[in-house]
This record gives C-alpha cells, structure tokens and sequence, in this order.
C-alpha cells in the first residue's frame, strides 16, 4: 500500500492543500453546512485547531464562514463551489487509481475482489443499522446474492 501512495503522492501534493485540510473539507461537504464546534468534534480536535483550518481554507477560497441564523454565536462553515470541484478532482485520482490497479487483475482475480466488495458492503450495512438501532440491528434480513458469502449461499 504505501508503494501505492508514494507512486501517486505528486498528483496529490499539486493539489496545494494538506491531508488535514482535505479531510475538513470532505467532512463540510458531506454535512452541507457545520458549525465550528461540529467541526471540531467529527475531527476529534479542538476548536482552535478547527478554526486554524478553517482560516486556512477561507483564505484559499474553499470555505465559507456564516453565523448561524439559529444562534448568531455560532460561526457555520460551507464548502464553496471550488471546494466541490477540488473534491471531485480527489475522487477522480482515485477513481483512476482503482481502475489501473484493476486492470492488472485476471477475471478471476476480479471475481475475487467483486466478492470481497460484497461482503465489505454487507459490513457497511451492518454498521449503519447497529449505529441506527438497537442491539438486534444485526437483523437476519435476506441478503442480496452481492451480499451473499459462501457461507450464506444457497
């Protein structure tokens, strides 16, 4: 894996922006609009740290600062629309990444991570309902032949 990282790190690094502020960025996009103090919390830092990063990428023109209409205490953060476009930029290095890796595999090799994937998004599943529910969120609901092992098969 790091062989991976390190072949693509320069297509990463031209991007002009660190992992931490990258990964405030992803975390404001998908919530659409956080207060500072969300935003420190999902990243697990403290809020001077937040809003170090939050400066950053206001004066960079990727954030936004609002007060919130609610409590005009409370600063909220946007993602701009060159946000969503640096963003994008992200998915579509990796989304070629993962095509060039699995271009190099054999069908059965494909098969092998086809079902592997499967079984992660059976896991995914699993999370989100324990995290939504109860204890009984594992529930032995019919799975979908991609969530389908060969111990569930038929």
């Amino acid at each position: 894996m790091h062989r991976l990282v390190v072949s693509h790190a320069s297509e990463f690094t031209e991007v002009g922006i660190t992992m931490a502020q990258a990964k405030v960025l992803y975390v404001v996009s998908a919530a659409g609009r956080l207060r500072m103090s969300e935003l420190a919390a999902r990243l697990g830092i403290g809020s001077s740290s937040a809003s170090e990063l939050a400066d950053r990428l206001v004066e960079l023109g990727l954030l936004e600062r609002h007060t919130d209409a609610d409590d005009r205490r409370q600063v909220v953060v946007t993602a701009t629309p060159d946000a969503e476009t640096l963003l994008e930029r992200f998915r579509e290095l990796n989304a070629r990444q993962l095509r060039d890796l699995l271009s190099r595999l054999d069908a059965a090799e494909l098969a092998i991570v086809e079902r592997s994937m499967g079984i992660l998004d059976l896991a995914i599943d699993r999370a989100a309902a324990a995290s939504t529910s109860a204890p009984s969120a594992t529930s032995t609901r019919p799975s979908s032949p991609r969530h389908q092992t060969s111990e569930t098969r038929p």
